[in-house]
């Protein structure tokens, strides 16, 4: 299982958001590339990077910092927020995203999810971020009529590279993640899914790892708080 260290950017900065809300932000870092290069030192094989702002304005806002950590970086990163056309998706790739995460425009225009994963094989991921079982779009402030597995199962045959799957009401809140619903998710889909929201401890990883069937998950507020030692993380998710 991929551990990947999250860096959510907003207004330039490295933060964390509790349960998706703007204005419940922590800045830890004011420089988002050192930080993912701090990442990577201590053996992290990808980076999960969202755009905060681009999520909510609907087109990509936060470009320069992932742009330098693009440039510093030597590992793989995947990228969420405000991706929701042809272009933009092409404009990422062609820059070194390894990943884009496609989430409000898999629910309001699936054929551009689909479109995307023809062109560019393994490299477009669908993230589902749910509250109460119900798919929420434009960062996460409105809720729909959609279920997390059936719109899981209508990408089973476009060849997106994994799921990124979100509790929100975990998210943030060190709260460790729902490890039932993911997993339940997980075995609902041949579309590896990787589990975010709550993952704030050792244990959390190892329980993830030990339902078989999650192939990742991403933490971000337990590795700046130190609840989770990166090193000893990798360790453990390669035992």
């Amino acid at each position: 299982m991929i551990l990947y260290p999250a860096i959510d950017l907003k207004d330039g900065q490295a933060v964390r958001l509790v349960h998706g809300d703007m204005d419940q932000s922590t800045v830890f870092n004011d420089d988002p590339a050192a930080q993912a290069r701090a990442f990577v030192e201590a053996g992290c094989e990808w980076l999960h990077l969202v755009d905060l702002n681009g999520a909510f304005a609907g087109t990509p806002v936060n470009a320069a910092p992932v742009e330098a950590i693009l440039k510093s970086c030597p590992v793989p990163a995947q990228l969420g927020g405000g991706i929701r056309d042809m272009a933009t998706i092409e404009g990422w790739l062609d820059k070194g995203l390894a990943r884009v995460i496609l989430g409000t425009v898999a629910v309001e225009n699936p054929d551009l999810v689909r479109e995307a994963a023809r062109a560019y094989p393994g490299k477009v991921a669908v993230g589902i971020d749910a509250r109460n079982g119900k798919v929420a779009t434009k960062g996460w402030a409105e809720e729909t009529d959609v279920m997390v597995t059936d719109l899981a199962k209508s990408f089973e045959d476009a060849g997106v590279s994994a799921i990124i799957y979100t509790d929100i009401m975990r998210d943030g809140a060190m709260g460790g993640p729902n490890i039932d619903a993911t997993a339940q998710l997980a075995r609902a889909v041949s579309i590896p899914v990787i589990a975010s929201g709550g993952v704030s401890s050792l244990q959390d990883l190892t329980q993830l790892k030990d339902t078989g069937v999650i192939a990742g998950a991403i933490s971000g507020r337990a590795l700046y708080d130190g609840a989770i030692d990166l090193n000893a993380a990798l360790t453990a998710l390669k035992g």
